[in-house]
């Protein structure tokens, strides 16, 4: 197993786990399409060479802005 993702740490840079499993696997795609690796390989597989880049602060997840708010019109029709 990954060391790095024995402890909170990297979860912690990322936002949490969940944060953490979507940066993960946005970089792992982005490698397997081709993108060069930010930090040395060394014999490193792409899991691990994802887990460096985010020790190394080389990723962080972009956070998309949050949707408008709905007009009250419109959640007014919303069920409940």
């Amino acid at each position: 197993m990954i060391e790095a993702l024995k402890s909170d740490t990297i979860a912690e840079r990322a936002g949490g786990r969940f944060k953490l499993c979507a940066l993960i696997q946005r970089r792992m795609v982005q490698l397997m399409e081709g993108a060069r690796p930010l930090v040395e390989r060394n014999g490193r597989s792409d899991l691990e060479l994802v887990i460096e880049e985010i020790m190394q602060n080389k990723i962080e997840i972009e956070y998309a802005p949050e949707a408008p708010a709905l007009p009250e019109a419109e959640t007014a029709a919303l069920p409940d």
